[in-house]
């Protein structure tokens, strides 16, 4: 049998639980207010950045690229408005939830899920991509309505970079293209917002001053992550705007001239290196690289066998042909080996003293008794066959550096070709056969291991037209660093000399001229001039003139095109303009080229070119979404 407790003995117990239970009960208050000033005062300067921090996002803000203008101010790059669907997959969850449904909103190909399935498989989950750079303003709209159903999906809006006269100017601007892996790394930690940089052309020499600075501003958003207010910013800095020195209407006339043919042409203003015009054809359209090309475009142009995305004036060259003659002439008057008045028999056929191989004039008859002038205005390869022996392979390829061949001409584009100057020394390191004589001779009249860009010959044409001054070829003359900001020259070097002795560069410039007149190889192209032009006639010969190449010649690879060539001046006495053309089978005789090279200089003294309409708006300074800049 239990014992009962006495009343007193149960009071007691009572007393002792309840004095053990307020115990407790202070010891959690105590503790609860431990972690409660634990949180409020000791932690409260973190939880209150973090409590911001989900609060106030900090975005950043893209700059507006740098405009691009052609001599007269017309803009050649501009801006326009546009919106991007982007995804940060982190976010966004696994496609398969959302997907559908939002293809039933935004019309997506099978490049853009193909572009989201390769971020969701490789790249960080927390990177956003760029599922379609051009959402439609209906699209826009209907996403805009919906939009809470797809967390970490945006529309964001941006300046989208346009090129308004499409292919005239593509292999001299360029293009932009969305960034990759490689444009990251060369961008840093600082430009990782970027979305653009520049592929190709201007747009990539210059890219580190077109794109400008970034900028941030802090957003405050609401529990959806949907952005209230601005409360903070920093402003971006936009890109700084290019003023070039082409001039449209010499561009528009170039392309004009050279009709269905293939080839290159620069145009210089020999007084200052000015590149005036600048085409290579064909060309391409370089919107369509903006915000990434078609599968079905890109192949067009991969596969064309004229190659219009290759830059014929930057990576291309070739032999010169008779258009090197002016320059080797002036070699042998400034070597010491000729004067403007010894004279040369050319009976048709030149043979090297022991060889019973013989090297053909132009003329199977020959042209006679040829002096310096003579030789230049009816391209008399005998006077060259034998000055090329006379100088020597290693003194002739000499004074050719001087002139600037085997060299860059420095205009402001990436990846320009060098060229070949022939000499044992190059074919020491290309092959392993001794150098001959006969090399040399046909390196006399620019064939055989020569290859020349077009530029290279604008720049040394225009050294004779400027009495020797050898000038660094440029596109952009002038810089704007701001809207309200005045424009400032680029700075160029100062020209170096190719001769000192103004006879001999005048005997030269005279014979030019005597090519354009009666009796002179381009004087049929080059009749009926208001202003009198010096010139010289070319032909690089690629396939035998007994060959069986037939058919289209834009159907032939580029290795077995011959190309006319001319290079001149003009007007004679005062030169404004220097041209070099090339022009793949263009036929012989160069009267193609020549035909070109009238009609750019007519375009440009005499006014002869199409006048262009402006197809932008006038400029204003605009803030659209997250990003500054101008639009037109």
């Amino acid at each position: 049998r239990r014992q009962l407790k006495s009343p007193a003995a149960e009071a007691a117990q009572f007393r002792r639980r309840a004095l053990l239970g307020f115990v407790l009960v202070v010891l959690a208050l105590g503790g609860l207010g431990g972690w409660y000033y634990k949180l409020q005062v000791l932690d409260h300067a973190g939880y209150a950045l973090q409590s911001e921090a989900n609060r106030l996002k900090l975005q950043p803000v893209l700059p507006g690229r740098g405009l691009i203008l052609d001599r007269k101010g017309r803009v050649l790059a501009d801006n326009v408005p546009a919106y991007r669907l982007d995804v940060t997959p982190l976010d966004a969850g696994p496609p398969a939830g959302w997907l559908p449904a939002l293809r039933r909103i935004v019309v997506l190909d099978e490049a853009d899920i193909e572009r989201l399935e390769e971020a969701y498989r490789s790249g960080p989950r927390f990177r956003t991509v760029t599922m379609k750079a051009r959402v439609e303003p209906e699209e826009v709209a209907r996403f805009a309505v919906d939009r809470w159903r797809f967390p970490g999906v945006e529309l964001e809006p941006y300046l989208n970079r346009r090129y308004p006269y499409g292919p005239l100017l593509a292999h001299v601007i360029g293009y932009v293209g969305r960034v990759d892996e490689d444009d990251l790394k060369q961008l840093g930690e600082g430009g990782s917002a970027f979305t653009h940089v520049g592929k190709t052309g201007l747009e990539r020499y210059y890219d580190d001053i077109l794109r400008g600075r970034i900028g941030y501003e802090q957003v405050e958003t609401n529990v959806e992550g949907r952005a209230l207010a601005t409360v903070g910013r920093v402003p971006a800095v936009a890109g700084t705007d290019l003023k070039l020195s082409i001039d449209l209407d010499l561009q528009r006339a170039m392309v004009a001239a050279f009709g269905d043919h293939d080839g290159s042409a620069v145009a210089v203003d020999p007084r200052s290196g000015e590149i005036l015009a600048m085409v290579s054809l064909p060309a391409y359209d370089p919107n369509l690289f903006v915000n990434g090309i078609s599968h079905k475009d890109y192949e067009a142009l991969t596969t064309n066998p004229s190659r219009p995305l290759f830059n014929r004036n930057v990576l291309g060259g070739g032999p010169p042909g008779s258009t090197v003659k002016p320059f080797i002439g002036l070699a042998g008057l400034d070597s010491g080996l000729r004067t403007p008045e010894d004279r040369v028999l050319s009976t048709g056929e030149f043979h090297i003293p022991g060889q019973s191989r013989g090297y053909r004039d132009s003329h199977a008859g020959g042209h006679g008794w040829t002096d310096l002038r003579k030789s230049i205005a009816a391209s008399v390869n005998t006077y060259y066959y034998k000055l090329a022996l006379d100088m020597g392979i290693e003194r002739l390829a000499h004074w050719m550096h001087v002139y600037g061949f085997g060299e860059r001409s420095g205009i402001d584009l990436v990846g320009e070709n060098t060229g070949i100057v022939p000499s044992p020394e190059w074919k020491r390191q290309n092959s392993r056969e001794p150098w001959y004589t006969g090399e040399t001779v046909i390196a006399g009249i620019g064939q055989g291991f020569w290859k020349a860009t077009t530029l290279q010959l604008a720049r040394a044409t225009a050294a004779v037209a400027d009495d020797g001054n050898l000038r660094r070829l440029h596109l952009a003359r002038a810089r704007r660093d701001g809207y309200e900001a005045p424009w400032r020259a680029i700075p160029q070097p100062p020209p170096e000399r190719i001769s000192d002795n103004p006879d001999h560069l005048r005997a030269v410039q005279e014979g030019m001229e005597m090519t354009t007149q009666p009796g002179g190889t381009a004087f049929g192209p080059m009749r009926g001039t208001p202003y009198r032009a010096a010139g010289k006639t070319g032909t690089a010969q690629r396939v035998s003139r007994k060959g069986a190449v037939s058919g289209d010649p834009h159907q032939l690879p580029l290795a077995l095109r011959h190309q006319a060539l001319f290079i001149g001046y003009a007007p004679a006495d005062d030169p404004t303009i220097a041209v070099a053309v090339a022009v793949e089978h263009g036929g012989f005789g160069s009267s193609t080229a020549a035909s070109i090279a009238r009609a750019i200089m007519d375009a440009w003294i005499l006014g002869k070119s199409p006048q262009l309409a402006a197809p932008a708006s006038a400029g204003e300074t605009v803030s659209f979404g997250n990003v500054e800049g101008r639009v037109r």
